[in-house]
């Protein structure tokens, strides 16, 4: 290698971009074949690199995210979604609602695919650079009720204020005592206005009393999350339930092989 590759080779190092270091001499000799400009040379090769950031910063955020990669809006039947409720979906994909701090609130049955109808906007807000962050309601309260413990609740939720989207799966289903049911309160009191809670639940608010215990602190923690809210209601039938009896019509209709003589 000549003396000019090495030393750019050196300082590409150095100021750490590994996409230009890799595509410098391809796109050099494309450069040379169609005539480019230095300009338009040093345009490719930036590109790139800009490019190659931000495949990586995505990389980096789905995995921070703990989103399940999976549950993808592209994996997702929206023919399924009445048409109000699409048309403010489609609206969320562009994650304008995140910059405003708004919460989104999905109510609906069990497996009529609340959860993964969050996850896959919640893919499209990463790969729109915005940090996001996937828990169980029930594992980050023991998560929290355990920093409370420990002396190190305001610093856990600090952690938390980080991401610009917190999403949180099945509200519903926790059935916290007191304890738990003050450092979920306190959660969601610190992130109103400063920051978008997306949550699933399979209660209506007028049943949000058995997971806040008392009334006042139940209406308290509705007002907090509808005041700057996108409500969706997803009354439909459960998916796995639609699958399953798809899976025995198709096994139904194959007609069985003859006796083997």
């Amino acid at each position: 290698m000549s003396k000019p590759h090495d030393e750019l080779m050196a300082c590409l190092k150095e100021l750490g971009l590994p996409t230009a270091r890799a595509c410098y001499a391809e796109v050099a000799d494309s450069a040379r074949r169609e005539e480019l400009t230095h300009e338009a040379y040093l345009l490719e090769v930036m590109a790139r690199e800009c490019q190659g950031r931000r495949q990586n910063r995505i990389r980096r955020l789905l995995h921070e995210s703990r989103l399940p990669v999976v549950k993808s809006l592209g994996a997702f039947d929206l023919k399924r979604l009445p048409p109000k409720v699409l048309a403010v979906v489609r609206t969320l994909m562009d994650g304008s609602f995140v910059d405003r701090k708004e919460h989104v609130l999905a109510f609906g049955n069990p497996g009529s695919g609340k959860t993964h109808l969050r996850c896959g906007i919640g893919q499209e807000l990463v790969r729109a650079g915005r940090t996001v962050y996937f828990r169980s309601t029930n594992l980050l309260v023991q998560e929290l009720l355990l920093a409370k413990r420990e002396l190190k609740l305001p610093k856990a939720i600090q952690k938390l204020s980080r991401y610009q989207a917190l999403i949180l799966d099945d509200l519903g289903y926790v059935q916290q005592s007191r304890e738990e049911m003050e450092v979920l309160f306190t959660l969601l009191a610190e992130r109103y206005e400063r920051g978008s809670v997306l949550i699933t639940s399979n209660l209506p608010f007028s049943k949000w009393e058995s997971i806040f215990k008392d009334a006042m602190t139940t209406a308290a923690a509705i007002d907090r999350l509808v005041h700057h809210s996108v409500i969706l209601e997803l009354n439909l039938p459960s998916y796995r339930v639609e699958q399953a009896k798809k899976s025995k019509a198709a096994a139904g209709s194959i007609e069985p092989l003859p006796p083997q003589a």
